[in-house]
């Protein structure tokens, strides 16, 4: 059994939970939660930046972070099922990447306001996120991703629904007025992979 290492409002989490599914994983991982501000949680001892996911092989060694759980997965799966061959991957990856900055962005600006005294955040730096966020759903709004085909998403297919996930959990859905092509597309990509409804985070 995979021991997938998370948290519940985890988009990376979410991204590994949605990758197993569509992979046919499901039953073959374990999901343990992780308080990554608990020293004594063994998630530091599993990832020494105690950061999540991190997925514990049979063998106890331990993969994180999620690009690289996520290619684990494909790599059982046969391989090409989440990340093509040839030079398709590297725009798939590149994607893969710019989805998760977006989740990088998003996650600064909520812990400027949660860990700071409301007196002590700082504007700029929390405009500077959001700059980085607009842009790159800019990029996408510009040229979205395909829709999922057959319910098999790709690893940036996946990581974008997260991200737009996530910036609707935790900051709003204001990205919806300004990108309704995205909206459509998370709307198809809804529809097409169950997994994505039942893999809602929470606190």
């Amino acid at each position: 059994m995979l021991i997938l290492r998370s948290s519940g409002a985890s988009p990376f989490g979410r991204k590994i939970k949605i990758a197993a599914s569509v992979l046919g994983f499901s039953n073959r991982l374990d999901v343990q939660m992780a308080k990554t501000s608990d020293p004594s949680d063994s998630l530091r001892s599993q990832n020494p930046l105690g950061k999540i996911p991190a997925l514990v092989l049979e063998d106890g060694s331990v993969l994180f972070d999620s690009p690289v759980i996520l290619e684990y997965l494909d790599y059982l799966a046969g391989g090409e099922k989440l990340l093509p061959a040839g030079a398709e991957r590297f725009d798939v990856l590149t994607k893969q990447a710019l989805a998760d900055g977006i989740v990088d962005a998003a996650i600064l600006i909520v812990y400027e306001r949660r860990f700071r005294p409301a007196e002590k955040v700082d504007d700029n730096w929390l405009s500077y996120q959001q700059e980085k966020i607009d842009r790159a759903l800019s990029a996408f709004e510009a040229n979205p991703p395909a829709r999922v085909s057959h319910g098999s998403p790709d690893a940036a297919q996946i990581a974008l629904a997260c991200a737009l996930g996530y910036l609707e959990f935790r900051l709003g859905a204001t990205w919806r007025t300004t990108c309704p092509k995205l909206v459509e597309w998370l709307e198809d990509f809804a529809s097409s992979v169950p997994s994505f409804e039942t893999t809602h985070p929470t606190d």
